[in-house]
């Protein structure tokens, strides 16, 4: 099995860091191909580079001559799985939805621990259009860029686990949920912190893939997910079959 695991920035020492997660939690067999875009931000903070992000990801894809039979879109809050669900039937999984729905079986209630404030109402309105948004006791941002999860480790830990906390303790949330692809190795210190389950959504959605290829499931093409008809693209970045 050859999952795709694809940032939505164009920092390639993150999509590393996304890749080695993903690897971590896939099964003996799964390889993981990580992919970085050809252009778009360095960091998706907003719907400007949000919406790049959604084409870039689909220009990668695209682009990737090899076989595959899953593609992660490794970005949270972010726009595009529904375009990339039109242009292949391999299952395509999105990390905000993956960890959501992990979060909804470990307790009652989730809480997303995300980066800016600005991203907050993306991450809400992805959570509200899954239908994942009744469980959700809030959605919280820890001050941080997205780079300075790399640059300033030691704070972003501090700054994640600390409205972790008040997640737990003030929202009454018994999951939290890490709201960017960037976090993924900051499970074990925010957990020791906080006392609750901690879902990253790379590692969800891998085992999320995993068992939707394992069962040979793949996505709908009789409505919402049909091909895009064919007609003339003038200036798309990628052809369109």
């Amino acid at each position: 099995m050859r999952i795709l695991v694809v940032n939505v920035n164009t920092t390639a020492s993150m999509t590393r860091a996304i890749g080695d997660s993903a690897r971590s939690a896939a099964s003996p067999g799964t390889e993981i191909v990580e992919l970085t875009p050809r252009f778009g931000a360095e960091s998706c903070e907003g719907n400007f580079e949000s919406y790049l992000a959604a084409l870039a990801v689909m220009d990668a894809v695209q682009r990737y001559e090899g076989p595959y039979d899953a593609v992660i879109q490794a970005g949270y809050g972010e726009h595009g799985r529904e375009g990339l669900q039109e242009l292949l039937e391999v299952p395509v999984v999105d990390i905000t939805e993956a960890a959501a729905s992990t979060a909804m079986f470990l307790g009652h209630r989730y809480s997303v621990v995300t980066t800016l404030d600005r991203t907050v109402p993306l991450i809400e309105d992805r959570l509200k259009l899954a239908g994942l948004d009744a469980r959700c006791a809030s959605v919280r941002a820890s001050g941080l860029g997205v780079l300075e999860l790399e640059s300033d480790p030691e704070r972003a830990v501090a700054a994640i686990a600390g409205q972790s906390r008040l997640a737990v303790e003030q929202d009454k949330a018994e999951v939290i949920c890490l709201g960017c692809g960037g976090m993924a190795e900051l499970e074990e210190a925010v957990a020791a912190a906080t006392g609750v389950p901690i879902v990253d959504g790379v590692r969800s959605a891998v085992g999320i893939a995993e068992s939707l290829v394992r069962m040979g499931l793949k996505t709908s093409k009789v409505r919402t997910y049909a091909p895009p008809r064919p007609k003339q693209v003038t200036g798309w970045p990628f052809a369109v079959d």
